[in-house]
């Protein structure tokens, strides 16, 4: 089916006019009448304009003026038609490079909010979960024959650490070391790490003390 504007574009060249030509004559701008050759009424500045630039085209070009008008309503209004649907429908390889594009951004975001979720619980792992503490002396059931013992071992570097009750100090790297003075037979060393939320760890290392032994 012959377009509207292949029909004044075929009649205007065999008429060899040119459109700087029919723009002088008709006032209408070269820029719109190569929309209308090319179908592209959205170039148009609106409907009444684009009615009256066809009418008067094919006036000019001594066309059936109703005739051009009835086609080119229907053509314009298939065009209307045409952009009421979605994308997917009238470009699908559009509709497709769209939902990859979502798809990506949405896999950015998942992985944005991952980084963030990890940050916030290493920031804030001390209001989540318990000091870390091990003790590594004296070992556990272990029987000593010295009445003074040494307490060593590691913990968070930022927590509040205790021996039997007394507070003792811990280094950069949170290792701990404390003599303590023991009475002979059956001991529990009271091992205690509480950090700055509240949270406790507690280790408690029985040991033998026999002196002489």
């Amino acid at each position: 089916m012959i377009r509207i504007g292949q029909q004044f574009a075929e009649e205007r060249r065999r008429q060899g006019l040119t459109i700087a030509e029919i723009s002088q004559s008709t006032k209408i701008r070269e820029e719109f009448l190569r929309a209308i050759e090319r179908g592209d009424f959205k170039s148009l500045p609106g409907s009444s304009y684009a009615y009256g630039f066809v009418r008067n085209y094919a006036k000019f070009l001594g066309l059936p003026v109703e005739k051009s008008l009835a086609l080119f309503r229907r053509e314009y209004d298939e065009k209307k038609n045409v952009e009421i649907l979605p994308r997917g429908f009238t470009n699908p390889r559009e509709y497709s490079i769209t939902r990859f594009k979502i798809g990506r951004s949405a896999l950015l975001i998942f992985f944005v909010s991952l980084v963030v979720l990890f940050f916030v619980i290493f920031q804030y792992r001390s209001a989540l979960f318990n000091p870390a503490l091990k003790v590594q002396s004296p070992a556990a059931n272990s029987t000593l024959s010295s009445l003074n013992i040494e307490v060593s071992g590691r913990t968070d570097p930022e927590a509040t650490l205790t021996v039997d009750g007394s507070q003792v100090s811990v280094d950069d790297s949170g290792n701990f070391s404390k003599q303590i003075t023991v009475f002979p037979g059956s001991v529990v060393i009271d091992v205690k790490a509480q950090n700055k939320f509240g949270k406790t760890s507690e280790v408690k290392r029985a040991i033998t003390v026999k002196p002489g032994y």
